[in-house]
């Protein structure tokens, strides 16, 4: 049962919340919390507008090779790739989601999940169409696996959304909701705009993105963040049609660039729960990517695809956390289970409890100039 101190956080973040719900209505902007249904499937429209693609090299006959992500698409003439948003116009690639974000809202960064980035802060947060995975349990799939002709919407620019989010308040945009890999162009044009305005920018990705579009987007970014689906390469390719090593190459290479990374597993009975496998993730994050990198274990619930397996148990989430700890991680969370212990953020020194999460909302931040008060220790992550 909740105090009254955790009902008043949690009535202060509603009253937030409807807040920048009018803030954005009254820009016109659309906003939804929730993405559009799926529309009958349509075929490729050549009237749908489409800026260049950056990230790609032509092949005989007028097709072209996309080089954004592990697919490696050979799309010929008048085709598209695999996530359906890059299209071959005449021999050149084209993106058909620049500056065409089909969700957009302003969120808490906790609820992407960030827990070592400006906590409490908020995120002006969008997405456009189109994925290149196709993950059965995928919680934003009426997007996800859309075309971007099945959901019209109104062009917004970098400098606009840019504007829009110094307007609200919020100091970060979030590309996040579907994959934001395969709008990249898009991101790195919101991230330059940001950058301009005094603002952040972070990814939330599948992490199957190439070296060289990476290359060019880190030094622009504030964050990113990984979903680390499964530690089996075999649950990777039978449900979510992805691809385990394209995944850990991106670790490998943000640890390299020395961007700020934050994983996330979300738990599934029976999918990827066994503690042999939680204790091969926790041991790569450890290794590969920091010993002080945030690993967040959340907790699944049925959805699209995926509805015969029931919610995790919240005991499988904290066995998960223990492995994590005990391998050396210590900045393991527990996630989607509000007010639990195992949201917070706890100081490696003296144990002391530095951030009091709730669900999404900070309730209390100790933390003085990224240290712990108690004891100086420094706790890493992007505090300002």
């Amino acid at each position: 049962m909740k105090n009254r101190r955790e009902l008043l956080v949690s009535a202060l973040a509603a009253a937030g919340a409807a807040a920048t719900e009018r803030l954005v209505r009254a820009s016109g902007l659309p906003i939804q919390d929730r993405a559009p249904a799926l529309r009958t499937p349509a075929s490729p429209s050549p009237g749908l507008a489409a800026q260049p693609a950056r990230w790609w090299s032509p092949l005989p006959g007028r097709a072209v090779a996309c080089g954004l992500c592990f697919r490696g698409c050979e799309i010929p003439e008048g085709e598209r790739g695999e996530c359906g948003v890059r299209e071959n116009r005449g021999g050149q690639l084209k993106t058909l989601v620049h500056s065409r974000p089909v969700a957009l809202n302003i969120d808490p960064i906790e609820k992407k999940p960030f827990f070592h980035v400006l906590p409490g802060a908020s995120a002006l947060s969008l997405g456009t169409a189109g994925c290149n995975f196709h993950c059965r349990w995928c919680q934003n799939w009426e997007i996800s696996q859309s075309r971007p002709e099945q959901i019209p919407v109104p062009t917004r620019t970098p400098g606009e959304i840019a504007a829009l989010a110094r307007k609200s308040g919020a100091p970060l945009i979030a590309c996040t909701y579907s994959e934001p890999t395969v709008f990249a162009e898009y991101v790195l044009d919101l991230a330059v705009a940001a950058r301009t305005a005094g603002l952040k920018t972070v990814v939330v990705s599948n992490g199957s993105i190439r070296e060289e579009p990476l290359r060019e987007l880190a030094p622009v970014l504030a964050a990113y963040k990984v979903d680390l689906k499964a530690w089996s390469e075999k649950t990777y390719r039978e449900m979510c049609s992805g691809e385990r090593s394209a995944v850990l190459g991106t670790l490998r290479r943000l640890a390299k660039a020395k961007l700020w990374t934050e994983v996330v597993t979300l738990v599934i009975p029976t999918i990827n729960d066994s503690e042999t496998e939680i204790r091969s993730l926790a041991r790569f994050v450890r290794d590969e990517v920091g010993r002080e990198t945030p690993l967040h274990f959340t907790r699944f619930h049925p959805t699209y695809r995926l509805t015969n397996l029931p919610p995790t148990p919240v005991a499988t989430l904290e066995k998960a956390r223990e492995i994590a700890l005990a391998e050396g991680l210590p900045f393991t969370y527990v996630g989607n289970v509000a007010g639990h212990p195992g949201e917070s953020t706890y100081c490696p020194g003296c144990k002391a409890r530095l951030i009091h999460r709730v669900g999404m909302a900070t309730v209390e931040n100790r933390l003085r100039t990224g240290a712990c008060p108690d004891c100086g220790r420094a706790i890493p992550g992007v505090w300002s």
